[in-house]
């Protein structure tokens, strides 16, 4: 049986983290650290060691897209996965901590439901991918060639097909999405999947949408137009 996460939770407001706690420890998912700012998740990150990281945006001191970073760069084997927690939906640092590497955002108001599963999800190593919200929040920060991102890669060493199915990632396709679309196995596409985030040096899905964005594979027009099919 596979052990539950080990969760950090950080935010500044006290009332967030006991909601979220009580949630979590409900369904058997330990939080193994607190934390009030950014410079206490980094610490905690460290000490403790957690799998999953829910952090706050916007945070005293340091905020989350800092302690984002760090967090992910620290040196240690099989690091944490970050989740961003936020108010608003369409905000640039969570656009910008997603660049960093952060596996997923939630909304502050998530149903109990949705974070465990959330949580669940990005221990397993899975991007947290809502395919609408994600791509309006890419669509609206990422441009091209504007230098202010860190994700910009050269899709040269991609094949055609693996370029077709980043561009279709991009849109929000599910891997089974994918499969009906291309006439694939599923277990083909998810090893597409996997060797266009191994060339590009990704950690996830998210990350991924972000470059298809960012290099001009996909616009904004050609996904509305994708998602009108």
């Amino acid at each position: 049986m596979t052990e539950p996460p080990r969760v950090l939770l950080a935010d500044d407001q006290t009332l967030v983290r006991t909601g979220f706690r009580m949630i979590l420890g409900a369904d058997g998912i330990d939080v193994v650290a607190e934390a009030t700012n950014g410079a206490e998740a980094v610490e905690a990150a460290r000490r403790t060691r957690p799998d999953v990281v829910l952090l706050d945006i916007r945070m005293p001191e340091m905020d989350g897209l800092e302690a984002t970073r760090r967090i992910l760069t620290a040196p240690q084997a099989g690091g944490p996965r970050v989740i961003i927690l936020t108010t608003f939906d369409l905000d640039r640092y969570v656009y910008a901590a997603l660049s960093a590497g952060a596996s997923g955002f939630l909304l502050k108001d998530v149903t109990p439901e949705y974070l465990v599963a959330a949580v669940r999800t990005v221990r397993t190593g899975d991007a947290l991918l809502a395919p609408t919200i994600t791509r309006r929040l890419v669509q609206r920060f990422a441009q091209r060639g504007s230098g202010t991102a860190s994700l910009h890669r050269d899709l040269a060493s991609l094949t055609p097909r693996e370029l077709e199915v980043l561009g279709l990632l991009a849109r929000g396709l599910s891997n089974a999405e994918l499969a009906t679309r291309l006439h694939l196995a599923e277990t083909t596409v998810k090893t597409h999947v996997a060797r266009i985030l191994a060339k590009l040096g990704l950690r996830d899905r998210v990350q991924a949408v972000i470059v298809a964005y960012e290099t001009g594979l996909v616009s904004a027009g050609a996904a509305a137009a994708t998602d009108q099919m």
